[in-house]
C-alpha cells in the first residue's frame, strides 16, 4: 500500500524497495517497476534516496530510524515508534541533533472529516470543547503471530486514539482505562485484551471517552464525536457507496461499512504522504512528529497501568 502510494505521488519518485520476504519484494517491485534493494544498507547508503519509509514490524522501528537518520534521510515511519519507552527514550538520545526530518505515521489526523473537525473546532464553531467521544472497532480479530508482537491492544490500536484525542483537545493529564476479553479467550490466555473503555481529562478540563473492540460484525467502525459550549461536530462511518433501501424490512437501510483500515482511510494515507512530502520541500515541522509519538505512547502506557491497578494515572 505504501509502495504503491509513493509511486502514485506526482511529486515522489520511488527509487526502490526493501522487504525481507523475498516474495513480496519481487511482487512490489515488478508491479511498481522499481529496483528491489538487496539490503537495507545499500538503501541508506544510496546517495540518490532522500527518505525513506519504513512499514516493518514495530520491534525494528528504533534502529532503522537511528540508521536512516544517521544516513542523513527523511524518515516516515509508521506508528509506534516502538512499544518500550526506554527504546523510544534511547532512540531520541541517539537521533537528538542530526539535521533530517522524522514524521511518525498517525495517519488519521490527515482524514478529511477528521482534519475538519479539528478545523472548525479551532475556528471555534462550537466554543470551548466539552466531550469528546472515539468509536474505533476493528472488524477482524489480528491473527495471533501478530498479537504477540503487537505489544497489546492499547499500544497497537488504542494508540491512534489517543492521537486523535491529542490532536483535538491537546495534552492529556489523566488516564483511567478498563480492559476486558468478551470477544475470545485466546486473547486473554495470550495476555492481551480484546476490549477497552478509556477516559481521559486534557490539560483544557475537557473529558475524552474512548471504546475499542477487536470485532466489529458490520466492518470497520471509525466514529468521532466533538461536543462543546455551542454545539456538536459528527465525523460519521464511511460506507461503500451512500444508497439507502427502504421496503417492508426496513427503512433507511444503508450499506455495510468498509471493511479494512486500508479502505476506510485510503485518503488519509495519501495526505500523509503528500504532508511529508511538502515538509521536505519547504523544511516545515511535521504535523505528526517524534514527540506526538512520543506522547502517544505515553498515554498507552498510562492506559496499561490504569487497567492493571483500576485507578487513574496522572501524566506529569
Amino acid at each position: 500500500m505504501h509502495a504503491a502510494g509513493l509511486a502514485r505521488h506526482p511529486r515522489v519518485n520511488l527509487v526502490s524497495v526493501f522487504d525481507v520476504s523475498d516474495a513480496a519484494a519481487d511482487e512490489t517491485s515488478a508491479l511498481l517497476g522499481v529496483v528491489r534493494a538487496t539490503s537495507i544498507e545499500s538503501v541508506l547508503a544510496d546517495p540518490g534516496i532522500e527518505a525513506v519509509l519504513i512499514a516493518t514490524p514495530t520491534n525494528t522501528h528504533v534502529d532503522l530510524i537511528i540508521a536512516a537518520a544517521r544516513a542523513g534521510k527523511a524518515i516516515l515511519c509508521e506508528k509506534p515508534i516502538d512499544i518500550d519507552m526506554e527504546r523510544v527514550r534511547h532512540c531520541a538520545r541517539e537521533i537528538e541533533g542530526l539535521p533530517v526530518t522524522i514524521m511518525i505515521g498517525f495517519n488519521r489526523r490527515f482524514d478529511p472529516s477528521f482534519r475538519a473537525i479539528r478545523e472548525r473546532v479551532r475556528a471555534g464553531e462550537i466554543g470551548n470543547v466539552e466531550q469528546v467521544i472515539i468509536s474505533s472497532r476493528d472488524p477482524d480479530l489480528p491473527n495471533m503471530t501478530f498479537l504477540a508482537a503487537s505489544g497489546g491492544m492499547f499500544r497497537d490500536m488504542t494508540i491512534h486514539d489517543f492521537d486523535m484525542a491529542r490532536y483535538i483537545v491537546g495534552d492529556i493529564t489523566d488516564v483511567h482505562a478498563f480492559g476486558a476479553v468478551l470477544v475470545d479467550p485466546s486473547i486473554g490466555a495470550a495476555g492481551d485484551i480484546d476490549s477497552a473503555m478509556i477516559t481521559l481529562r486534557a490539560r483544557s478540563g475537557a473529558l475524552v471517552q474512548i471504546n475499542n473492540t477487536r470485532r466489529c460484525v458490520y466492518g470497520y467502525d471509525q466514529r468521532l464525536e466533538v461536543f462543546g459550549a455551542g454545539g456538536m461536530l459528527l465525523a460519521g462511518n464511511r460506507m461503500a457507496t451512500t444508497v439507502q433501501a427502504s421496503t417492508t424490512r426496513h427503512t433507511g437501510g444503508a450499506d455495510v461499512l468498509l471493511h479494512s483500515f486500508i479502505e476506510r482511510y485510503t485518503e488519509s494515507y495519501a495526505a500523509e504522504v503528500d504532508h511529508f512530502v511538502e515538509c521536505l520541500q519547504s523544511g516545515a515541522t511535521p504535523l505528526t512528529n517524534f514527540s506526538d509519538g512520543v506522547e502517544a505512547l505515553r498515554i498507552a502506557e498510562a492506559a496499561l497501568e490504569s487497567a492493571r491497578t483500576g485507578h487513574t494515572v496522572r501524566l506529569t
